[in-house]
């Protein structure tokens, strides 16, 4: 008999717990993780919504220990990137490993998650969290490797006037660290919450009705709504760049006209480098704690949900271990 152990689970859209999901067992190359902390995101919530059909364990933003995997990790606390590659197609051939054509990802695609007591993920894709970031700032790392992943796409400099649009968990960490570029930085958002963090970092703020036209040279749209495009699109000058950095449920209406008359730059952008990631939580250059509004056990997962659904909260957490 497999052993068996607790986990959130997805099926046809109904969310729940279970007690009788076999632990997973790492073929070669890959490492048994003991979970101890994950994060809920957007795009878990999204999955509940039919963003994607998928079937399994939700969840891919986690701290945990290495029970079985290589001598080097084994018994460390890691983080891991959520795209599990071939590494032999044309993508992966080509240094687009994120994009392989067959991959499988934690949480999303083919492959279960990280709300259970164990998952599995290839030894390449798992990353020692160094002994000074604490299990809530290292259950931040793929978001905050998200966000980084921006200035991996575009280059930002001092001179540049950038705008974010959304003030919610991804948006937070997206401000954090552009605001490290020195750019010309604002944020619009609704929570007035939301905004009094940033702006305790010294990031300018603003409401949308307050932001120019054409007036910026990058805008990131974090919303995942039309109004938050909308807004991105109109607050950008001519040749600007628009950043997607959204799970977008539904269909996205938007003024293609204007995108090709000012001739604007859309960029999508998803999964980003954990190494930089995990070295700003070392250094506190990013401070995600106050992030944090909710904790719940795995065993009351489906509350965790409903919580993370509500206007104005950012992150709600699932202790495991």
């Amino acid at each position: 008999m497999p052993k068996l152990m607790r986990a959130v689970w997805l099926e046809n859209g109904e969310l729940g717990v279970r007690d009788t999901v076999p632990v997973p067992i790492p073929p070669p190359g890959e490492a048994l993780v003991k979970v101890l902390q994950a994060g809920i995101c957007n795009t878990d919530l999204e999955l509940t919504r039919g963003y994607y059909p998928y079937t399994g364990v939700l969840g891919h933003e986690f701290v945990g220990i290495v029970e079985q995997g290589s001598e080097a990790i084994a018994g460390k606390r890691v983080v891991g990137e959520i795209n599990a590659v071939c590494g032999e197609c044309r993508a992966c051939r080509s240094g687009r490993p994120t994009h392989c054509e067959n991959r499988t990802v934690l949480g999303i695609v083919n492959r279960n998650g990280a709300f259970a007591e164990y998952l599995t993920l290839p030894v390449a894709n798992l990353h020692v969290v160094p002994e000074e970031v604490s299990i809530d700032a290292a259950t931040f790392a793929e978001p905050l490797a998200a966000a980084l992943e921006i200035q991996q796409q575009v280059e930002v400099h001092p001179y540049d006037n950038v705008l974010v649009v959304g003030d919610g968990k991804l948006g937070q960490l997206i401000a954090q660290t552009l605001a490290l570029t020195g750019c010309k930085l604002s944020v619009v958002g609704h929570h007035q919450s939301k905004l009094d963090l940033l702006a305790a970092r010294d990031i300018r703020t603003v409401l949308g009705k307050e932001v120019e036209p054409g007036a910026f040279d990058v805008a990131v749209e974090c919303t995942g709504n039309d109004e938050g495009f909308a807004l991105a699109q109109a607050a950008l000058r001519p040749r600007g760049t628009l950043v997607m950095k959204s799970t977008y449920a539904g269909k996205l209406t938007m003024d293609a006209a204007a995108v090709v008359v000012d001739e604007l730059t859309l960029v999508g952008s998803r999964c980003g480098p954990f190494a930089p990631a995990l070295r700003l939580l070392a250094e506190r250059q990013v401070d995600v704690e106050p992030l944090i509004h909710a904790r719940y056990p795995l065993s009351d997962a489906p509350a965790g949900f409903e919580h993370a659904q509500r206007p104005g909260v950012l992150k709600v957490l699932l202790e495991i271990g």
